[in-house]
């Protein structure tokens, strides 16, 4: 059995979800591994994000979101609501704040009210395990993979893991 590790970055927007459409990168990646039989898992390190597959709407809105993602997010937004202001939800309290702020990476701790980002993660998964058959992804006729970052506090980098094992 061969396997295939490999990651990349992406950049989000912050303020609103962001939605990247990995359907190429992950394909390329597959086909490179020479693997023509066996499962293709992309992952995502952060717990504001989630991976999904879905069908590719094709319109857009004026901010750039496929009609489906941003139905998607007027469902979310419904659900979980964005957090708007400190103690909307349990989630962040003090220790965990305090936790933040001392690695040193945050640039405040307005940056920890992104607690609906990580109840919208749960509902949807922060991975995908796909199939491939004969050296294809099987997504189907309308499939695409999405990595989206949910948390909208500010933007920033994130990395998504792909992992491809088979004959």
């Amino acid at each position: 059995m061969k396997v295939l590790n490999e990651r990349f970055e992406m950049q989000s927007d912050g303020l609103h979800p962001t939605f990247h459409d990995v359907t190429k990168k992950v394909k390329g990646m597959v086909e490179n591994s020479g693997i023509k039989n066996g499962t293709c898992v992309v992952y995502s390190h952060h717990t504001t994000c989630s991976v999904m597959t879905q069908e590719c709407s094709h319109d857009k809105t004026y901010f750039g979101l496929e009609f489906l993602q941003q139905d998607l997010c007027n469902v979310m937004e419904k659900l979980i609501p964005t957090c708007r202001v400190e103690g909307q939800y349990m989630h962040p309290g003090k220790e965990h704040i305090d936790f933040a702020m001392s690695l040193g990476s945050e640039e405040g701790e307005w940056t920890s009210l992104n607690t609906e980002a990580h109840l919208r993660s749960v509902f949807f998964g922060r991975s995908e395990t796909i199939l491939i058959v004969d050296g294809e992804l099987q997504l189907g006729d309308f499939g695409y993979i999405y990595f989206i970052d949910w948390d909208q506090v500010r933007a920033r980098k994130r990395t998504c893991q792909v992992q491809v094992m088979g004959e």
